[in-house]
């Protein structure tokens, strides 16, 4: 089998792999084995066997292929052995051993002989053919491969049992055991009851020397890695994911959809249809009658159901459904069900239906449905068979019960799909015809269905939902209606930071109606203006609203509502929702929505005292607020509403910053499974974790955020991340213009750039500052020049934004630490390394965030050793490396350690390994050599070793001396020869 068959990479199998190597090493140690591999047709056998085979031939094996294929009802005897003596009698190595065995001779025809026919004749062909194989395995280790044994005639069968039960791999008493390993796979699906391997199997695993080894459908994490290196581009995350769900685990299948991409919009591709229908049609009449049926119901169906539908006498349908499971088509399952083996399959099954056909038993299905006494339960498979069925009148009054449905337990991504297809159906249905009562028209229909995908985490969608029903209101549209469209417009648009805009819906809105008399809809227009006021920086009116929508929301014991503004008022007061007393007002906000059921109100409370929390300084107690919040999300299907998206970043955030790294990984991990498409909020700070643990691979999967349509989170999250990794890298440039662009990207439309500008500002200023002193230190003013001037823009920056934040208020402990760090960076930059600036640094990030208070005291070590203080210097660097230890900060412990070798801030360890030459030099000597190799100056020495460049300049003096050399120049290639370079390096 050649090494070369695949040119994509194999991905899973690991413990697969593992088991067939540890076979491979025991053959070739004269301890013979058999491994018959099973799994479904297409889920990678032959992948699996090619990588194994080139692996044995790495270890120096001799690979060995028979394949047997499925010629009906002529087969070829021995084709599989007759294929493998072609390989054998092609290669001179084993012409001895083919000379020594003539009997085996007579299968290269393509068939036995005459004498092959009787017992005695075939009892010689299989002990020549054991003989031969010993032969081979002492010319060389050998693996035996034979793929598709469900379709091996009786002869080969009855070799390969012979084979492993009396002859290679058993061996003589006493005799040395065989360098053979015997890999044989089979198609596991296509074992119906009565085939013919399955007693063969049953007994060969009975056999010490034989395993089963089943290669189960690949993880859906595997299956995308699949797909996106098979794929020629980057694929958009939606196609994958829709080709992993229809793959279910099967490597082909998966190939195949995405062969099929461009040219087909859902259904299975013709290639793949064929190989599925094929078991199909070996079917009875009655079988195949019965699982046209069964693929109209779905992939699962009730025994009843289909029994009403197929109408069949109970002893014809028990044997169609028994010849079904045989064939492993149908599985049977809990609940007196059935379904489909594999998605695809019901899907091609589906696809071979006559257009009537199709139509006739959709009709027949929903009518069953309907009789049945769970109306609620099954709308949603009502309203599916009667769309199908052309019965669109039935199917609109079903999608929107299956919407109520959706609404009652929690699935707001369902309830969206059953309005949106009510919607669609609407104006296809005569009016008299059409559902009617409260709400049921096509404005209210549209705010719903823009408040379901709010709930479900699409942002744009809401917008262009309420757009819709915005257009569709018109003259005789109620006031209240009118007004209600625009609020919620305007809510959606703050969603997605188009502010200005909201503003002048929530205007509208507050103007369409008047505040008295006292109305629940003013109250809500009321609130929605206060955020935007708020938003847009006018929290003077802000607060004078929310004042007054307040009073009347309690007059009107609008319990919903009065929660909303209560957490509106205690953010605009002063203080914001910082205070004790703001915290107490989100408390009762708490309780207040509770009590109203009003879940979207509770999660912005929660939210509130989380982040109020956190501002504050106080990250412990910000985690039990973030879990009740989740977990309450979590319980009526809203995680990927706002507030929860908003709270799970904060989560994952507060973990990160408090050191819990391992933690916030696995938190990430985890939601990106139930939360894919909300990246940037579930996954950035484990992100920020893999960067600071040195994975070059964090600034890929960054950058991978900001693809597709502009998202502001995952903007956010990802300029953190590239600009870090562009200054740990010792890019200037990069850094400077990602915190450009991001700043650019993420100021609102009313001006106010975002509270992130003061970290990606600290964040660049590190890059700019460390170019800045290498520039003067090599004299270049011109350059020198340029950064300190950029130095100054990014200050600037960092500045207009470290003092307030984004809604107005003061700036809380992570915006000053934040700031602190710019100015002591800016301070470097501009030749002015005050320790006190970093020690403010320091202190700033004491509030909790470890891994950037360890940064700083980095860098105060640094300043510290520049002015002498060795000791705090040391207490400094101390401390720093202890964080970066226990978080696995594996690029800042290095970094730490540099310093604490350059500064000579501890005992130095031993340099040089045992057998390495002996140095005459001092450690500071051997320090001081290291950068002469690199062409520093005295000067250029003194400042990065911590010494005068009068001491420099001594030190360089005992080299030359030590070393016998007359320059610097030759120092320098005395040291390389002699292996002093290496030894202190």
């Amino acid at each position: 089998m050649p090494q070369n068959l695949f040119d994509t990479p194999l991905i899973g199998r690991d413990d697969e792999l593992t088991r067939l190597a540890a076979v491979l090493d025991r053959a070739r140690v004269r301890e013979a084995r058999a491994v018959l591999i099973a799994g479904d047709a297409g889920v990678g056998k032959t992948r699996v066997l090619a990588e194994a085979a080139g692996r044995a031939s790495d270890r120096g094996m001799t690979v060995l292929t028979g394949h047997c294929v499925d010629l009906g009802d002529v087969g070829l005897p021995y084709l599989p052995f007759t294929e493998i003596l072609g390989v054998l009698a092609a290669d001179e190595r084993f012409a001895g051993a083919l000379a020594a065995h003539p009997v085996v001779g007579r299968l290269l025809g393509g068939g036995a002989d005459d004498g092959a026919r009787d017992a005695g004749g075939r009892l010689r062909l299989f002990e020549g053919m054991a003989g031969l194989l010993s032969a081979v395995t002492e010319v060389a280790p050998l693996l035996l491969v034979l793929e598709d044994l469900h379709w091996a005639d009786q002869s080969s069968r009855d070799l390969l049992r012979f084979l492993l039960s009396r002859g290679v791999l058993q061996g003589s008493a006493g005799a040395p055991g065989h360098r053979l390993a015997v890999f044989a796979s089979y198609r596991a699906d296509d074992l119906h009851r009565r085939h013919p391997l399955r007693p063969l199997l049953a007994e060969l695993v009975r056999l010490p020397a034989v395993e089963r080894l089943e290669l189960r459908p690949m993880a859906d994490p595997e299956v995308a890695r699949l797909v996106r290196a098979l794929g020629e581009g980057p694929l958009p995350d939606t196609t994958v994911r829709r080709i992993v769900e229809r793959a279910e685990g099967n490597a082909f299948y998966a190939e195949e959809l995405l062969a099929a991409t461009d040219t087909e919009s859902g259904g299975v591709p013709s290639g793949l249809a064929d190989v599925l229908l094929i078991r199909f049609e070996q079917l009875s009449d009655t079988a195949q009658q019965v699982l046209r049926t069964a693929a109209v119901a779905g992939r699962r169906v009730e025994h009843e159901l289909l029994s009403d539908a197929v109408q069949l006498p109970q002893d014809e349908l028990e044997s169609a459904l028994r010849e079904a499971v045989g064939r492993q088509l149908l599985v049977p399952g809990e609940g007196n069900t059935y379904s489909f083996r594999h998605a695809l399959a019901r899907e091609a099954v589906y696809a071979d239906l006559l257009p009537g056909e199709r139509s006739r038993l959709h009709g027949a299905f929903a009518r069953l449905l309907a009789g049945r006494g769970r109306p609620a339960e099954s709308a949603a498979e009502r309203a599916h068979h009667y769309r199908e069925s052309h019965d669109l009148a039935e199917a609109l009054t079903a999608s929107l019960e299956a919407a109520d449905h959706a609404a009652r337990v929690g699935a707001p991504a369902e309830e969206l799909r059953h309005l949106e297809a009510a919607l669609d159906m609407w104006p296809a249905v005569e009016a008299g015809a059409r559902p009617t009562g409260e709400g049921l028209d096509t404005v209210t229909l549209m705010l719903r269905a823009s408040a379901a995908a709010a709930h479900a985490g699409e942002a744009h969608r809401a917008v262009s939902l309420t757009r819709a029903a915005l257009a569709g209101s018109g003259r005789d549209t109620d006031a209240e209606l009118a007004a209600r469209v625009r609020y919620t417009l305007a809510d959606n648009l703050m969603t997605i930071d188009h502010l200005s805009a909201a503003y002048a819906y929530s205007s509208e809105a507050l103007a369409l109606i008047p505040a008295d008399p006292p109305s629940r809809t003013w109250v809500w227009a009321a609130a929605t203006h206060v955020m935007a006021a708020r938003q847009m920086g006018d929290n003077v009116t802000a607060l004078r609203v929310a004042r007054q929508a307040l009073s009347v929301a309690e007059r009107l014991q609008a319990l919903d509502a009065q929660a909303d503004l209560m957490i509106s008022v205690a953010g605009l007061e002063e203080g914001g929702r910082r205070t004790p007393e703001a915290r107490e007002r989100f408390l009762e906000a708490r309780e207040l929505a509770r009590r109203s059921g009003c879940t979207p109100v509770e999660m912005r409370a929660l939210f509130n005292l989380a982040i109020g929390s956190f501002e504050s300084g106080l990250l412990e107690e910000s985690l039990p607020w973030l879990s009740e919040g989740l977990d309450r999300a979590r319980r009526v299907g809203l995680l990927s509403s706002p507030y929860p998206l908003e709270m799970r970043y904060l989560h994952s955030l507060v973990l990160y910053t408090l050191g819990r790294w391992d933690e916030c990984a696995r938190a990430a991990a985890a939601d990106t499974e139930v939360l894919p498409a909300a990246a940037g909020y579930v996954a950035g700070p484990s992100l920020y974790v893999a960067l600071a643990r040195g994975d070059l691979g964090a600034a890929d999967r960054a950058r991978a955020l900001l693809d597709g349509p502009f998202d502001w989170m995952a903007t956010l999250v990802a300029s953190i991340v590239l600009t870090d990794a562009a200054a740990l890298a010792g890019d200037p440039e990069a850094a400077v213009e990602r915190v450009r662009g991001t700043v650019k990207a993420l100021t609102d439309d009313a001006g106010a750039r975002p509270e992130v500008a003061v970290r990606l500002v600290a964040l660049a200023l590190a890059a700019v500052a460390d170019t800045a002193v290498r520039l003067r230190r090599s004299g270049d003013e011109a350059g020198t020049r340029r950064w300190t001037d950029t130095a100054a823009e990014l200050m600037e920056l960092a500045r207009t934004r470290g003092a307030i934040g984004r809604d107005g208020s003061p700036q809380g402990p992570e915006g000053h630490a934040w700031l602190a760090r710019a100015e002591a960076e800016w301070a470097r930059a501009t030749a002015d390394p005050e320790a006190g600036a970093w020690e403010r640094a320091v202190t700033g990030f004491g509030f909790g965030d470890a891994y950037e208070q360890a940064r700083c005291r980095r860098r105060f070590a640094e300043a510290l050793l520049a002015d002498g203080r060795r000791e705090e210097a040391a207490a400094q660097a101390r401390a720093a490396r202890e964080t970066a230890v226990r978080l696995g900060a594996t690029p800042l412990l290095q970094e730490v350690d540099a310093l604490i070798r350059r500064g000579r801030l501890t005992e130095p360890a031993p340099l040089g390994d045992p057998g390495t030459a002996p140095t005459p030099l001092t450690a500071r000597e051997q320090d001081v050599l290291r950068l002469l190799a690199l062409g520093r100056s005295n000067r250029q020495i003194g400042e990065e070793l911590f010494i005068s460049g009068k001491t420099a300049s001594v030190h360089v003096s005992n080299i030359l001396a030590k070393l016998g050399a007359a320059s610097r120049g030759e120092a320098v290639a005395v040291a390389h020869r002699e292996g002093l370079i290496q030894a202190a390096s």
